[in-house]
C-alpha cells in the first residue's frame, strides 16, 4: 500500500493508494473513527455501483450508516442541493460526533467536503474519490465549495479530511472521456515536476496506458499537491502553482457552459499559457510543444475556438484569484521549473495573447 502523510499545522492525515482498499475501508476508517454516524454522500452514478458496498463494509466495523444521494452533475454543486443534504443530516440526528464519507468524483468530494465542513459548525470527514480527477487532484488539500451561477467555487471553504482512500480498481467503471479528463490534471503537474514523473508521463501513449500506470500517477501527482499543501495551507504562496493552466482553463469552462470537462479545460489552458509564454521568451522554446503532445496523445483537447473570445479576458478579469487588480499566471521555464509572474490587470490581455473587447 502506498502512504502519502499530509501533516499541516494543525492536523496530519494519510492518502492511502492501492488496489481493491475499498474492500478494506471498514477496518481502514475504524482505525481513524471511533464507532459513529456515518453519512455516505454520493452521486446518482457512483451510487449504484459502491455505495452498498461501502456501507456493509462499515457496518462490519460496528459504524451506522446513512446513504445519501445527489444527482449527478456540476449543477448538483450548488448551494439549494447542499441544503438538502443538510436537512438529511438534521432529519437523522447527526451532531458533531459523526461523520460524511464523500464517495464518488470531483463534484461530490467537493459538496460533501462542504457539507461537512459547515454542519454543525464542522464535522469529520473522509474522502474516498472514485474518478481519476478527484484521485489525484481534489480529494486532497482540503478544497470545499459549491458554485454560485456559472462562477465556480465561489462559496467554500479549507476543510482538511482525517484519511483519503483511493482505490484505482473504481477507474475500471469510468467512461473513458472521464479516464482521460482526470489525466489533464497529472500532465499539469507533471510539467512542473520534471524528472522521473514527466518520464513517466512520456511512456504514456494511450488511455489503456493510463489505466495500467494509474497506481504510479496518483502517487506522483499527490505527493507533488502534498507537498505545495503542507508548505503553503490557504493558498497565500506556493499553492498558487496548483493554478497552472487553470486561469485560462477556467474561462474556458465557463463559456464551454458543459461542453468542456475540467480536465479538458485544463488541458487547453495549459496549451495556451505555455505558447503564451514561449512567444515572449519566458518558456524555454519547444517545451509548448512537449506538453501539447502530451495531452494530445491520450485524446485531450489542446485548443478552443472560445480562446478566439474577448469574454475570455472577461471572465480572467473577475477570476476570484485576481488580487487589487493584479493576478499571479503561473508558467514553467522549461519542464520541471515553475514559476509565477505577477501581471496587472490592463497587462493580461497582452501577456495572454488574448483578444481585447
Amino acid at each position: 500500500m502506498k502512504k502519502i502523510t499530509v501533516k499541516l499545522s494543525t492536523k496530519q492525515y494519510d492518502v492511502l493508494i492501492e488496489k481493491d482498499l475499498l474492500k478494506q475501508a471498514g477496518s481502514l476508517v475504524a482505525g481513524v473513527w471511533s464507532p459513529r454516524k456515518i453519512a455516505i454522500v454520493s452521486d446518482s452514478n457512483v451510487a449504484p455501483l459502491y455505495q452498498a458496498q461501502l456501507a456493509a463494509e462499515l457496518k462490519k466495523s460496528g459504524f451506522t450508516v446513512h446513504c445519501y444521494q445527489f444527482p449527478a452533475g456540476e449543477a448538483s454543486k450548488s448551494l439549494p442541493q447542499l441544503q438538502k443534504l443538510t436537512e438529511q443530516l438534521v432529519a437523522d440526528n447527526f451532531n458533531r460526533d459523526d461523520g460524511v464519507i464523500a464517495l464518488g468524483g470531483g463534484v461530490t468530494g467537493d459538496l460533501a467536503g462542504f457539507l461537512a465542513a459547515t454542519y454543525m459548525r464542522g464535522i469529520a470527514l473522509i474522502q474516498i474519490p472514485t474518478s481519476l480527477l478527484a484521485q489525484v487532484d481534489s480529494s486532497v488539500g482540503g478544497k470545499t465549495a459549491v458554485d454560485l451561477g456559472t462562477t465556480k467555487n465561489i462559496v467554500g471553504a479549507f476543510y482538511e479530511p482525517d484519511l483519503v482512500i483511493i482505490d484505482p480498481t473504481t477507474l475500471t467503471t469510468l467512461e473513458k472521456r472521464d479516464l482521460v479528463e482526470g489525466y489533464g490534471e497529472i500532465v499539469k503537474v507533471a510539467a512542473m515536476t520534471g524528472g522521473d514523473f514527466w518520464k513517466l508521463i512520456t511512456e504514456i501513449q494511450t488511455p489503456a496506458d493510463i489505466f495500467r500506470h494509474a497506481t504510479e500517477l496518483s502517487e506522483g501527482a499527490i505527493q507533488f499537491k502534498a507537498d505545495i499543501v503542507m508548505a503553503d495551507e490557504k493558498e497565500g504562496g506556493q499553492r498558487q502553482l496548483l493554478n497552472f493552466g487553470h486561469t485560462i482553463g477556467h474561462a474556458v469552462e465557463a463559456l464551454a457552459a458543459g461542453e468542456l470537462r475540467h480536465g479538458e479545460a485544463v488541458s487547453i489552458g495549459t496549451v495556451a499559457i505555455c505558447q503564451a509564454f514561449e512567444a515572449t521568451g519566458k518558456t524555454a522554446p519547444g517545451v509548448t510543444e512537449q506538453v501539447r503532445d502530451r495531452f494530445a496523445t491520450v485524446g485531450l483537447p489542446v485548443d478552443s475556438p472560445l480562446l478566439k473570445s474577448p469574454a475570455v479576458l472577461d471572465k480572467i478579469k473577475h477570476d476570484k484569484k485576481n488580487h487589487n487588480g493584479h493576478l499571479n499566471l503561473v508558467y514553467v521555464h522549461t519542464i520541471g521549473e515553475p514559476a509565477i509572474l505577477t501581471v496587472p490587470e490592463e497587462k493580461i490581455a497582452a501577456t495572454l495573447q488574448l483578444p481585447r473587447e
